[in-house]
């Protein structure tokens, strides 16, 4: 019983910070969206152009739907740029832009914590699935099953509590990874003078609230993930 109000004490801040994390994101955005850029360039107009630039080929920048669902996907080779970053010549548009491109260079020369990230990633897919049925039918198994000739139950929570910990990891591996990509971007945006000096800190805002999302998903990480392992070990003492 501790554990659980103690686990809802971590969370319930969490929770509200991952709100707060979100509105500023949007409302930050909607504000410098409306600023525009003295370059004039779009946000199609920015990849391009910085990838051009560094030499990158081979990789194309494609629109989707959606406002902020803004994307690289290394295995397509496709900078996915939304609707409201694509065909915009704002401040907030080049700044996703060329944030998504610093993912890109990030890539190309062979960025270490990237590579961790990548690796990652296939993992985390399938444990993000399983982590949490596999708890919970370990722990009905747990009380149901007592006569069961082996610790099914058991094992079933530890398996997903190990692979909760790996989506715990990657969380924790994504924040250098987005960090580093923002200030890649804003040191290109200077270098190719699609952004001035002056427009330099309203992309760092936009950016910086970014960030602030994947704090809070990692916060909220962690705190599932201590609450799994207290009962991992409250299971390890009463065996």
């Amino acid at each position: 019983m501790f554990e659980y109000l103690l686990f809802l004490l971590l969370l319930l801040p969490c929770l509200a910070f991952a709100g707060w994390a979100s509105a500023r994101v949007n409302t930050t955005y909607s504000r410098y969206d409306r600023v525009q850029t003295r370059s004039c360039m779009t946000g199609y107009d920015t990849a391009t152009r910085l990838m051009r630039s560094r030499g990158v080929t081979g990789i194309s920048v494609n629109r989707v739907e959606g406002k902020l669902t803004d994307h690289y996907n290394p295995t397509k080779q496709v900078v996915n740029l939304s609707m409201s970053t694509y065909g915009s010549a704002s401040v907030a548009a080049v700044a996703v832009a060329a944030h998504e491109v610093g993912h890109v260079m990030q890539k190309e020369t062979g960025y270490v914590p990237y590579k961790i990230r990548n690796v990652l990633v296939p993992i985390t897919n399938i444990g993000s699935r399983l982590a949490l049925p596999l708890i919970l039918l370990g722990l009905l198994l747990d009380i149901f099953w007592i006569s069961a000739p082996l610790p099914w139950g058991r094992w079933a929570v530890y398996l997903g509590i190990a692979l909760y910990g790996l989506s715990t990891l990657f969380m924790l591996a994504t924040l250098p990874v987005e960090f580093n990509a923002s200030r890649r971007a804003k040191k290109m945006l200077v270098e190719e003078g699609i952004l001035g000096e002056e427009e330099l800190p309203a992309a760092g805002k936009v950016l910086s609230a970014a960030a602030l999302t994947y704090v809070a998903s990692l916060l909220i990480s962690l705190v599932y993930f201590l609450y799994y392992a207290i009962v991992f070990l409250s299971m390890l003492r009463r065996d």
